[in-house]
C-alpha cells in the first residue's frame, strides 16, 4: 500500500511518499515539546488487508466512531489456543466502523529487556507476538492507542517491534510523543492523538503542551478524537476524582481537568481507558467524554470477576464539523481465560448510567435500556 505521510515540523510541511506513516524517535525516550508533530495520513478504502465483513455506510460527511478499552491477546507463553483467529469472533459485528480505535495494553514482539526483575510482584511485562497485529486487522481495528504504560514493557526494542508489526499490516497507531495520526473517511479527515504520563507518549500531565497538540490536530482534520490512558487502576476506582489520581504512588493524571482541556483546545470526543473499570460519561460543551471503557480482552493476564469484567463498545456518530450525532454503548464482558463477549445481561449499561449521574450530575451521559446515548 502506498501512504502519503504529511509531516509537520515548526510549521513547514513536507510531503513524503512512503510505505512508512512517520518519522518517529523509537530510540529510548525523549522529552517532545508539542511544536513537533507527526502526523500520518491514510486513505481508509487503501488499506491492504480488509475485514472479512462488510461495513455499513453512513452518509457522506459523517464518520462512525468504534472505540473499545484494553486490549491484551495473551503474553508470551500463554497465548490462545487457535493463534488468536477467533479471539474476537464473538465481538466483530459490533467493530465495524469507519474509526475503530483500541488501547493496545501489550507490545507485538519478541525480543528486548523486560521491565520487570526476577522478584518484582507488582510488576507486568506484556508481549504478544508480531503476528498477532493481523488479527486485530481482521476484527476491524483501524488503529490502535500505544501511549499507555504497557507500550515499554520491553524497552526501546519493544517499542520498536510493536510500531513494525502494525505498520506491516498497514495498522496505524497513535500516542508518541507528538504524534498526530489522520485517517481519511471519504472527504474527512479524522485527526487523533493519544495521551498517557510516561515518556515514551504524548503527556498527559503537560496540559497547555496536549492543548497546543490538539489545536494542531484541529487544524490537519475535520473530527478530533483524543485517547488519554488516565485515572488509578481496579474496581476500588471506578468513579472519576476531580483531582490528581495516583496509583501504586504513580501519577495518573488529572482525568477531568486534562479533559476538559482538550476539548477547550478542539477535541471532539475523548475516550479514557486505563483503570480497568468501566467509569462514567460526561457532555462537556457538548461534547462527549468517556472516562473509561474498562477492560475488553485480556487472555489470562487480567484479575477478572464483577467490575473487571464488565465492560462495553462505544459507537459514535459524529457529523463532519465534529458535532455528535448519535451514540450507544454496546454491553461487553470477558469470558473464560479474557476474551471478549457480548453481555446478555447489558450491565455496562446501569453502570455507566449510575456513575454518570453520581460524578456529573446534570453534565451526565444518559444511557437508554437498550445503550443508547442522549443528553
Amino acid at each position: 500500500m502506498r501512504v502519503i505521510a504529511l509531516i509537520v515540523r515548526a510549521g513547514a510541511v513536507v510531503v513524503a511518499s512512503a510505505f512508512l506513516f512517520s518519522l518517529l524517535v523509537d530510540e529510548a525516550p525523549k522529552p517532545v515539546t508539542a511544536a513537533r508533530a507527526d502526523v500520518q495520513v491514510v486513505a481508509a478504502s487503501k488499506r491492504a488487508t480488509k475485514p472479512t465483513r462488510v461495513k455499513p455506510k453512513f452518509p457522506p460527511g459523517v464518520v462512525a466512531v468504534v472505540a473499545t478499552g484494553d486490549i491484551v491477546m495473551g503474553s508470551t507463553p500463554n497465548l490462545p489456543p487457535d493463534a488468536g483467529q477467533s479471539f474476537f469472533s464473538e465481538v466483530q459485528a459490533d467493530l465495524a466502523g469507519d474509526v475503530v480505535l483500541g488501547n493496545l495494553e501489550a507490545t507485538l514482539s519478541t525480543s528486548g529487556g523486560s521491565k520487570c526483575g526476577p522478584k518484582s510482584a507488582d510488576c507486568y511485562a506484556f508481549r504478544t507476538p508480531p503476528s498477532y497485529a493481523r488479527r486485530l486487522v481482521q476484527a476491524g481495528f483501524t488503529v490502535m492507542n500505544l501511549a499507555n504504560n504497557h507500550a515499554y514493557d520491553f524497552g526501546a526494542d519493544g517499542l520498536r517491534q510493536t510500531t513494525a508489526a502494525l505498520k506491516a499490516v498497514s495498522l496505524l497507531y497513535t500516542g508518541r510523543p507528538g504524534q498526530i495520526t489522520v485517517q481519511k473517511i471519504g472527504q474527512l479527515r479524522v485527526a487523533m492523538v493519544g495521551f498517557a504520563t510516561y515518556p515514551w507518549a504524548a503527556s498527559l500531565t503537560d496540559i497547555a503542551g496536549a492543548k497546543k497538540l490538539v489545536r494542531r490536530a484541529a487544524k490537519v482534520g475535520d473530527v478530533v478524537v483524543v485517547s488519554m490512558h488516565a485515572g488509578a487502576e481496579g474496581k476500588e476506582h471506578q468513579h472519576v476524582a476531580r483531582k490528581t489520581e495516583l496509583f501504586l504512588g504513580e501519577n495518573r493524571g488529572n482525568p477531568v481537568r486534562f479533559a476538559h482541556a482538550v476539548v477547550d483546545a478542539g477535541a471532539d470526543l475523548v475516550i479514557g481507558h486505563g483503570p480497568h473499570v468501566l467509569r462514567g460519561m460526561e457532555w462537556y460543551k457538548k461534547r462527549l467524554i468517556a472516562y473509561s471503557l474498562g477492560n475488553f480482552a485480556g487472555y489470562k493476564v487480567f484479575s477478572l470477576g464483577g467490575p473487571l469484567s464488565t465492560s462495553g463498545i462505544l459507537r459514535v456518530t459524529l457529523r463532519g464539523d465534529g458535532s455528535f450525532e448519535t451514540g450507544r454503548l454496546v454491553a461487553t464482558r470477558l469470558v473464560g481465560d479474557g476474551l471478549p463477549a457480548l453481555d446478555p445481561s447489558e450491565s455496562a449499561h446501569g453502570v455507566v448510567r449510575s456513575l454518570s449521574r453520581e460524578d456529573f450530575g446534570r453534565n451526565a451521559v444518559k444511557i437508554s435500556a437498550d445503550g443508547m446515548l442522549s443528553r
